[in-house]
């Protein structure tokens, strides 16, 4: 599990194709520091696993992944949002993040203000579905408040730390962004789907769904 708070912002070195899909090489700057083989670290939010460890780190990408996520479209120089697997002991910073990539939005317009910038951006309506304003929602891996969430556009707000502490700060209109949304609002649209068959919320209800 992760939160959304990125520690590092990395280099893809190379991208090579594989079996399974294709082989990432990242320099991951000192979240190598302690690192095994078969750790966890969110690369642009998608978690990935670590496959081996020397001078940089080497990750497998699925087709699955490459499929659902931007990470396909990465190449030598790419830069990254990294976050490394969330401890026991480490301190809650953002929200729930699992590192499941849920779509690809993309950016439609930025707002410069003064003491922030707001981002609009595109979005698939089932993305949108999950997304409630003033919840949570990572983008590339960065845990942010959304502004507003419209039919087919959500809005988030930056301040500086975050747009000069990660890749959020050298996006341009149109660039593609990996999308989870808060896992809560995924068991809540779940579970009010069960609830479509008109008898509403019941005990009974709530025993054979196991909330009792």
């Amino acid at each position: 599990m992760f939160t959304g708070i990125v520690s590092h912002v990395g280099q893809v070195r190379s991208v090579s194709p594989s079996q399974a899909g294709k082989k990432l090489a990242v320099d991951i700057g000192p979240l190598s520091q302690a690192l095994n083989v078969g750790d966890s670290v969110a690369v642009n939010g998608a978690c990935l696993t670590a496959a081996s460890i020397g001078g940089v780190v080497e990750f497998d990408v699925m087709g699955e992944t490459l499929a659902r996520t931007t990470l396909g479209g990465l190449s030598a120089g790419s830069k990254v949002n990294l976050e490394r697997a969330m401890g026991v002991a480490s301190a809650f910073d953002g929200h729930i993040v699992q590192g499941h990539i849920d779509g690809i939005a993309a950016l439609k317009s930025i707002e410069l203000g003064r003491q922030c910038h707001k981002m609009l951006f595109d979005c698939p309506a089932d993305l949108l579905d999950l997304m409630v304003p003033k919840g949570s929602v990572a983008i590339d891996g960065v845990s942010l408040t959304l502004v507003d969430v419209g039919r087919s556009q959500f809005s988030v707000s930056l301040i500086p730390t975050t747009l000069a502490s990660t890749t959020l700060g050298t996006l341009k209109s149109g660039m593609p962004v990996n999308i989870e949304t808060d896992i809560i609002g995924k068991y809540v649209l779940k579970f009010m789907g069960k609830m479509r068959g008109g008898e509403g919320i019941t005990e009974e209800k709530l025993r054979s769904l196991g909330f009792m």
